[in-house]
């Protein structure tokens, strides 16, 4: 891209929303440690920074702070919240602990009007979440907005710099992406570049490029990340391209078969099934730790993918489908983030299969990578399906994983999702599946006591997977699931819902 805004991340939560509100504008932004060097920036050329929240306190010895020729650059630069005070401290201004903490709403009044708030009221509401505030502006700002308890926004009218208290990037703060879409816009004079068809255009010539006449393998998981990234190299390099199917036998009701027959007859893609079920199972064979199980999932994969590789000798690259949030991860000022589970794909493919990476998606968050499917002419259908975890029905099965168990938990998650869908609910759920737990109860069925498997049912909206909330079904819904499951499902006998949200628990069960 041309033309960019650069996010320095001083480890707020919200940092990856402030650059989805700003390609949500039409222009590309990536994120950034806060210490990125001079000469980077330099090298990177962005019409614009944007310095994001924090949890440190700007008076304290090690408090992250970018380099102070920064501000000499000549680039607007927007700090929002930790970013206002490190723009202020820098400047010789004075921080120090709020006499009141603001957290969650706040009444914000424009008191000089400038081109960060054009189209924006005089009052309106915003979202502060901070415990320090500014107690003296530095000499040459001004004060532009303030909320009762703080100032508010500050601007240096000469050199374009602007300091937010509050958080434009969250839904909360009413005419938040308005101030940002005038920051990129007005001030920072982007143009509106950043679109899905765009980045196709793009990336098709990048792969072309990069490829050239070499070949290139993808593990297709039947995603949608996977899926979409399938489809675009084919649009790039046809033939060159090779689609691999591993069927674990821990797929959902009829996956492999719909992943099959979506590529050979809808995209015309030539795509290689291998039936892996027995491996899989006599590898995870007595195993109930759930990190074993993924590790076993995993080694297990890699180990037949490689094998299969190696039928394709002029194979030269591996494709993969990485996310901007993977990448971000491992940059960003907290480093990676503690190891709560192995992550959900299955991945990790070593290095010793001596291939060239490419990840076409690498840019992306999830919602662009939708966006990206549907113009390349993915149905609809697909590109909606909830999110399906790499190591499959096996972390859903609470326990030891058997054939037996699996044909279980696959047909009580069919018959759940197919209720989701009948009461037209199913979009307005993140996630939704069934779960296999190790006990049994008592039951009664036609005048017989039965003493059989316990399920429960995990439904959940999100808007990133990070968090959380459970779904609150309708009682009838509810209803018509449970006895549909008790009724056609041989071996359950009781149905329980999952209430729990994200944090404290997670959304998978293991």
């Amino acid at each position: 891209m041309n033309e960019k805004i650069i996010i320095l991340d001083f480890g707020s939560q919200y940092t990856q929303l402030i650059a989805r509100k700003v390609r949500e504008c039409g222009v590309f932004a990536e994120i950034h440690p806060y210490n990125l060097s001079i000469q980077k920036i330099k090298e990177l050329s962005p019409k614009g920074l944007i310095f994001s929240g924090g949890p440190a306190s700007v008076y304290e010895f090690d408090s992250p702070k970018p380099p102070k020729e920064i501000f000499d650059l000549g680039i607007p630069i927007l700090g929002i919240c930790y970013g206002l005070q490190v723009i202020t401290h820098q400047f010789g201004g004075k921080v120090d602990k709020a006499a009141r903490r603001e957290f969650g709403r706040a009444n914000f009044k424009v008191l000089k009007h400038n081109k960060i708030f054009d189209k924006i009221p005089d009052s309106s509401v915003v979202w502060m979440s901070h415990g320090d505030r500014v107690e003296e502006v530095p000499q040459e700002f001004e004060i532009i907005g303030e909320t009762e308890s703080s100032v508010s926004a500050i601007v240096h009218p000469l050199k374009k710099i602007y300091g937010l208290q509050f958080h434009p990037e969250v839904h909360h703060t009413e005419y938040g992406k308005q101030i940002l879409e005038n920051f990129v816009r007005r001030i920072c004079n982007c143009k509106d570049e950043w679109n899905t068809k765009s980045f196709i255009d793009t990336q098709i010539e990048n792969i072309q490029r990069t490829v050239g006449n070499e070949e290139v393998i993808l593990a297709l998981s039947g995603g949608v990340d996977s899926t979409v990234c399938a489809v675009l190299l084919h649009k790039a390099i046809g033939k060159q391209l090779h689609c691999v199917h591993i069927d674990t036998g821990l797929m959902r009701y009829k996956e492999s078969d719909i992943v099959v027959n979506l590529f050979k007859q809808s995209f015309q893609i030539p795509i290689t099934l291998i039936n892996a079920e027995d491996v899989f199972l006599s590898n995870l064979k007595g195993v109930t730790d759930p990190e074993e199980k993924r590790k076993i999932i995993g080694k297990t994969f890699i180990e037949i993918f490689e094998q299969e590789a190696k039928k394709f000798p002029k194979v030269k690259w591996l494709a993969q489908g990485t996310l901007y949030p993977d990448v971000i991860e491992s940059t960003n000022v907290k480093g990676p983030s503690a190891t709560i589970k192995s992550h959900h794909n299955v991945g990790g493919l070593p290095e010793k299969m001596n291939l060239k990476i490419i990840e076409p998606f690498r840019e992306l968050f999830k919602d662009e990578v939708r966006k990206v499917g549907l113009e390349l002419g993915v149905p609809s259908w697909f590109i909606e399906r909830h999110p399906f975890p790499g190591p499959g029905l096996a972390i859903r099965i609470i326990g030891e994983v058997t054939k037996e168990r699996l044909e279980i938990l696959r047909i009580v998650d069919q018959l759940f999702i197919e209720e989701i869908q009948k009461a037209n609910l199913y979009n307005q759920i993140w996630q939704a599946f069934a779960v296999l737990l190790p006990i049994k109860t008592v039951g009664v069925m036609g005048d017989e006591r039965t003493y059989e498997n316990v399920c429960a049912l995990r439904s959940v909206t999100s808007i990133d997977g990070m968090t959380a909330d459970w779904f609150k079904f309708p009682y009838d819904v509810l209803e018509r699931i449970s006895n549909r499951i008790i009724n056609e499902v041989k071996g359950i006998n009781r149905v329980v819902y999952d209430i729990t949200s994200k944090p404290p628990g997670t959304i998978e069960w293991e």
